[in-house]
């Protein structure tokens, strides 16, 4: 019987920048040996997620359902003016929070997962990406069940679907990695202080009205400045252009976006590997 020995981690107090290329092959390295144990991670979060909850995955379902209602309710007694939406309010509300809760999610389980895991990270040598792994694979599962809310709503008004939704997945895939750039970006002020878990909700309660999820991109006035310089305003509005009426407004910036997030999302998950020492002390402490 053959047995697997773990490759032995020395830390030293060198900085692990002095060799870059060594380090980006280690990132790549484990990320690839992540992936098992992220999927045994991503089991087992599902399983004792909602074990005692009486609604279970209906949980899932209820803020974008919510947020619906809400806004739908609001703009029907004129209180929200939404502006004119190219398919009908109810299913472009649905669609803009479906995909803000996306990047919502994304943005919230990096330090979600991190600060669950203390005791794993701080006594049991594993790739600290199938952490990350994991809760990613749980932002595309909840996106995943939720598009059925879409699909129905979609069928019930009769909206037309283009060719352009093909490429609607490298939208949502944009905003979910920026989501989790955010994410990476925080742990390591997270893991200090619990102010910054806490404070996420209300700075993305705030975030959501400076983002054109339930109305369309205004074209003049202090909010139109905001949501200018909102990077998540070219994602949302040419993912949603992808999925309904397959004209896009802002593509350019779409893509510039996406080019960023992938330059942003290699310098968050570098920071985490080397912020994971010192995450890991203050874990034991």
């Amino acid at each position: 019987m053959t047995m697997t020995v773990p490759r032995e981690v020395v830390y030293t107090p060198d900085s692990q920048l002095r060799r870059p290329f060594q380090f980006a092959r280690s990132l790549v390295r484990d990320l690839r040996a992540s992936r098992e144990l992220a999927l045994t991670l991503f089991a087992r979060n599902m399983k004792s997620q909602y074990r005692q909850t009486l609604l279970g995955y209906l949980w899932a379902f209820l803020p974008p359902v919510v947020t619906t209602v809400t806004f739908v309710l609001l703009h029907a007694q004129n209180i929200i003016q939404g502006g004119e939406t190219s398919i009908p309010y109810p299913a472009y509300v649905l669609l803009g929070t479906l995909l803000w809760q996306g990047f919502a999610d994304a943005l919230n389980n990096p330090i979600r997962l991190v600060n669950a895991s203390a005791s794993m990270l701080a006594n049991v040598n594993f790739p600290r990406e199938a952490i990350l792994l994991a809760g990613f694979l749980e932002v595309l599962f909840f996106f995943g069940i939720r598009i059925v809310l879409l699909l129905a709503v979609f069928v019930g008004y009769g909206i037309p679907v283009p060719l352009t939704i093909l490429l609607a997945p490298l939208g949502i895939l944009a905003l979910m990695v920026l989501g989790f750039v955010f994410g990476l970006f925080l742990i390591p002020l997270g893991v200090l202080y619990k102010d910054i878990e806490m404070g996420i909700g209300i700075f993305l309660s705030l975030w959501f009205f400076a983002t054109p999820v339930v109305y369309q991109t205004p074209t003049s006035g202090l909010l139109a400045t905001l949501v200018g310089m909102n990077p998540l305003t070219p994602l949302i509005a040419t993912t949603r252009e992808l999925m309904t009426t397959g004209n896009l407004t802002c593509f350019g910036q779409f893509l510039g976006v996406c080019l960023g997030t992938l330059v942003l999302l290699l310098l968050s998950w570098g920071l985490f590997r080397l912020a994971v020492p010192h995450i890991v002390k203050v874990m034991q402490d």
